[in-house]
């Protein structure tokens, strides 16, 4: 029988992680919960990562690279800075939705008694994902779209906007979409 190549070992285990994280009602994730969804010891486990707060870094590793691989997507797309920032609300929105599990991590719930780095990464995300709609929205100052004056506090307003619909969408149990109506409130924040 082969044995399983380790990165792709680490992958399963994060999937596993994520897909627990999907149960609506779901209990503190113990490593041992962890290790029996995937059916090896906890010992496995620690093969691969060192720590429960390592699984959780690859987690928001991921999020951190497809967030912002998709954000350097729009920025390259679009040369319009509002239809930038409007892809990017759109698309931190459609990220929850397909991926309920990673919300949680978003949101800081899974985070709860686990390491303070994690949450501090988080909070390192939110300022990027705020910073990355500050470009988009100078952009649009540029273009005579919007107002410098309005930049720092439209953004913020934006990433609020995104945070709330994260939480509403993990907090009803995965059924309030984030993305639900999406379309017309971007569009009402922008204008």
């Amino acid at each position: 029988m082969a044995s399983t190549p380790p990165g792709q070992r680490r992958m399963q285990i994060l999937q596993a992680l994520a897909e627990m994280l999907e149960q609506p009602k779901g209990d503190k994730i113990t490593t041992a919960a962890l290790a029996r969804k995937l059916e090896f010891s906890e010992a496995a486990l620690y093969r691969h990562f060192a720590s429960k707060a390592q699984m959780f870094e690859g987690l928001i590793e991921f999020i951190e690279t497809s967030v912002f691989g998709l954000i350097n997507q729009i920025a390259e797309r679009h040369d319009d800075g509002l239809a930038q920032a409007r892809d990017i609300v759109g698309m931190l929105l459609n990220f929850a939705s397909q991926n309920p599990g990673m919300t949680r991590v978003l949101i800081g719930d899974a985070l709860l008694n686990e390491d303070e780095r994690l949450q501090a990464r988080m909070n390192q995300f939110y300022d990027r994902v705020e910073l990355a709609l500050k470009q988009a929205l100078r952009l649009a100052v540029t273009e005579g779209q919007a107002h410098e004056a309005d930049v720092q506090a439209r953004a913020c307003m934006l990433s609020s906007f995104v945070i709330g619909r994260w939480h509403r969408y993990a907090k009803s149990g995965f059924k309030n979409h984030p993305s639900q109506d999406a379309a017309l409130q971007i569009a009402l924040l922008l204008s």
